[in-house]
């Protein structure tokens, strides 16, 4: 063995969900990965990428909280964002080079009118600085190659839009939309819509699903921070599935229901008669055993949580 070896740090069990306020210019994954060191933790993944032009609100799941991690990816997002009205750009913020500059002659009342268009149901063609594969490689690396390709619209929808403030070139809006939204694509379209182009210059995520920044915390603090009060900065798993109704189950059927079985709703006091997906309790305990569909009169598991016990 060579002496100068660095002893091994062990890695610890840990189930929960950190709110991470994620700093400018640092990716999503670099994000994770120092948290996961600062933590010590065995498991962990993100819950759906952030640019590094971006900051704000970055959920990450520690162990059993990676199972549902893909429920975040489809949950819808707010963001803070500020765009530039007068220039487009190659990369549709404020990473790429100018490729066009235009006389802003709008006003305030012709961008709440512009937006208004924006709102519900729309589509968009994903930009080509996107992760986007196309045969298998993804489109910023057919853009970076000075190669476009063709893109299909895709449907989003946009929850609410609005504007927060209007400094002209500048303008910030808020707006919440549906997963697979870009957002520097609706500043692009609205400044296209306004007749002088636009680009996104800051992008700031202030909600995923039901969380909020408002208990988020930075990498500088959990740096600075003991063990314990890392510790306390984590949510429970379940906080992950706030929107789904909660079914108890007592000692028996929670026992049937860990081991994958399914339950007869009609057995079940106070379960939902339909609610699609549910999250799943031990009365007792009130220790989260997964989540179930509830359906055509049963519970059937769909994911399971391992206790630590």
């Amino acid at each position: 063995m060579n002496g100068s070896a660095r002893p091994k740090i062990p890695r610890r069990l840990l189930d929960g969900v950190l709110l991470l306020d994620k700093p400018l210019g640092l990716s999503s994954n670099d994000a994770l990965i120092r948290a996961k060191r600062i933590y010590l933790a065995k498991k962990a993944g993100h819950t759906g990428t952030l640019d590094p032009l971006a900051t704000g609100l970055l959920p990450l799941c520690f162990g059993e909280a990676t199972k549902f991690s893909q429920d975040l990816l489809e949950a819808d997002k707010t963001y803070e964002a500020t765009m530039r009205l007068g220039v487009r750009t190659t990369t549709g913020d404020a990473e790429g080079e100018a490729l066009e500059t235009r006389e802003v002659t709008c006003d305030e009342a012709a961008i709440h009118a512009a937006m208004t268009g924006f709102r519900g149901d729309i589509t968009q063609i994903p930009p080509m600085y996107s992760a986007l594969k196309r045969d298998g490689k993804p489109l910023y690396e057919y853009a970076r190659a000075g190669q476009t390709v063709e893109r299909e619209a895709r449907n989003v929808t946009i929850l609410a839009l609005e504007m927060i403030a209007c400094a002209l070139p500048n303008v910030t809006f808020r707006v919440t939309c549906s997963k697979g939204t870009y957002v520097r694509t609706l500043a692009e379209d609205i400044g296209e819509k306004l007749g002088c182009g636009a680009h996104l210059v800051a992008l700031r995520r202030t909600g995923v699903g039901m969380l909020t920044l408002e208990n988020a915390v930075t990498l500088d603090t959990l740096s600075e921070a003991t063990p314990e009060q890392r510790d306390r900065w984590l949510q429970p798993v379940d906080a992950l599935l706030s929107t789904f109704p909660a079914v108890l189950l007592d000692a028996d059927a929670s026992r049937r229901f860990t081991q994958g079985q399914r339950l007869k709703l009609a057995d079940i006091s106070d379960a939902p008669a339909d609610a699609d997906r549910v999250r799943v309790y031990s009365r007792d305990e009130h220790r989260l055993l997964g989540v179930a569909r509830a359906g055509e009169g049963v519970l059937a598991p769909e994911r399971l949580v391992v206790s630590a016990g």
